[in-house]
This record gives structure tokens, sequence and C-alpha cells, in this order.
């Protein structure tokens, strides 16, 4: 992974920046930096190819579940809901308030520019180095605008207040109990779900009536902990949706993960009847996956708004 870094560096830098290296090799390196023009290819082929580094780096050096990278068939399923959504909008601001190394905000990002042909703004937030390091560099490659910011976001970050706020979130309790009390959704006893902060926070720099749009537990609602979430929702934020994705895509149904879809209060905003609830059926099942797209487009179009 650190080695992945110093070379996105070192291609955005035009020279080479690693150590212990031996001279012919260092002159190897050099010679390899400068036969690349990242001219040569557009944003989306700059994204893949970071991306299968990412995974590449993460089998390799073992890392942790929390640094794996949102597939693109998950990005692409949320993007589409999303164009749904904001299918009249002229202009489009996202925030990911845990954007690991950044890949499903600019994969949405393209995915939005190209289906809805309108101007974006994003902004991201990380508190792992590493992660940054590779969010920022990925941005640059790919030559997007982006405020990204170096900060926990639980440590009440001043970030922007936007249309939507998307995010895979990561799954587990927040260290830092002094940090979460401040949020309606810490745990009365014990470390807090960071996962509840983090939607708090993403839907509190969010506009009335604008939209979260997050990766979660499928068994969000059903943990002894929902209460604070629950209690924190009634009055501020409407469930609009709740979309469990395919179980094939994960190791056993405790691992299984939902698309949950909030709008916050305000602007003529209301609890649609009925919430969209339900569950992917499988990707490899083409015709069922896109009757499923189909009901998702009638409910946006007849009951959302």
């Amino acid at each position: 992974m650190d080695s992945l870094i110093e070379t996105l560096g070192a291609i955005q830098n035009g020279d080479d920046n690693d150590q212990g290296l031996s001279s012919a090799d260092e002159k190897k390196l050099i010679n390899i930096y400068a036969a690349f023009d990242q001219d040569d290819y557009d944003r989306e082929t700059i994204r893949k190819a970071i991306q299968m580094a990412v995974l590449k780096a993460i089998r390799v050096d073992q890392i942790q579940a929390n640094y794996q990278i949102t597939p693109d068939t998950i990005a692409n399923v949320i993007g589409y809901i999303m164009a749904g959504v904001f299918h009249d909008k002229k202009q489009l601001s996202i925030l990911d308030p845990a954007m690991g190394t950044a890949n499903l905000l600019t994969a949405i990002d393209h995915q939005l520019q190209s289906s809805l042909g309108i101007d974006i703004t994003i902004s991201g937030i990380e508190n792992d180095d590493a992660m940054f390091e590779l969010a920022a560099d990925s941005v640059e490659l790919q030559k997007i605008h982006a405020e990204l910011f170096h900060e926990d976001a639980v440590q009440n970050v001043l970030a922007p207040v936007v249309d939507a706020v998307v995010s895979d979130l990561p799954i587990g309790y927040y260290p830092i109990d002094a940090n979460a009390k401040g949020f309606s959704t810490h745990s009365e006893t014990g470390h807090s779900y960071v996962h509840h902060l983090l939607i708090e926070f993403g839907m509190d720099h969010v506009k009335k009536g604008g939209f979260g749009f997050f990766l979660v537990p499928s068994q969000i609602f059903q943990t002894s902990e929902a209460k604070q979430l629950l209690k924190w929702m009634q009055g501020r934020v409407f469930l609009q949706g709740l979309l469990n994705l395919p179980k094939e895509l994960f190791q056993n149904s405790a691992a299984q993960k939902a698309i949950l879809i909030l709008q916050n209060s305000g602007n003529g905003a209301k609890q649609v009847d009925p919430v969209m609830l339900g569950e992917f059926p499988s990707f490899k099942d083409q015709q069922a996956f896109a009757k499923f797209l189909t009901e998702i487009d009638d409910w946006e179009q007849k009951d959302l708004f």
C-alpha cells in the first residue's frame, strides 16, 4: 500500500521519491514513469486502474476489512437510484463522510455526470492517513475538482452542506466516547456504533429535503443499539427506502448490507407511502435485476415525488 501511494505521487510529480533502491533500479523506475502519460487515459480508466491496484495491495498486505473498496456493481446501483432522484437537477453537490480511497465517490460522480449531464461538486472526509492519500491521488489523477478533508468526521468537521450524502459506512464501535457525546445517536452505555454517528453527521450536512444514501448492515434496525438511531430519526428524517443487496455478495447473512435511503425534513419533503423495501435479485439474473430496477423507477416517479 505504501508503495502504491509513493508511485501515484511520483507519477504526478514527475520524479522518483523511492528510497533504498540501487541506482540501476532507480534509473529503471524513472524511465517507466517517463513513459507513462496520464493524458492517454480517460478518468474512468484511471479510476479503475487505481481500484485494481488498491485491491491487490489489500490482498497482498492482508489489510483489515474497513479498507475494502465498494465494488463497482454496488456503486452503479447507488448511482442509478441517485440518478432517478435527482433527474431534474441542474447542479448537484455530494459529500462522503467516510470516503476511504474515494472509489465510491468518484464512481458515482462519473456515473451521474454521464447519465444526467449536470455540474457536480464532490467533497469527502477521511481520517486514515493511507486511505486519504490514495483518495487525494485518485482525485488528482482523474482531474476532478474536489474538497477533501483529512479529519475524523465525528470530531465535528466544518464540512459543506450538500444536496446528498453517500457513503459505504465503516461498521463497528467508535473508540472515543467523549467525541460521540454530542451526537443524539450515541450509546447510553459503552461505545457507540460509528455507522450510527456517521449517518447523523451526514444528514446534519444535507440541505432541507436533501437525501442520504448509505451502505449499512441489513439488520441495522434490529440491534439493541437501534433504539437511539430510531429516536433520532423521528421528526428529523424520513426513512424512504431500505434495499437489501443480494446475499451472494457476502460471506454470510450477518455480513449482508443494504442501501438505506433517508430524506431530511423540510422543503416540501414528506414520508413516502409505501417505503421502498425489498431485496435485489442476483446480479447474475439480468432479467430479474432489470425488472427490479423498473420497480425502483416506478416508485421514484409515482410515490417519492
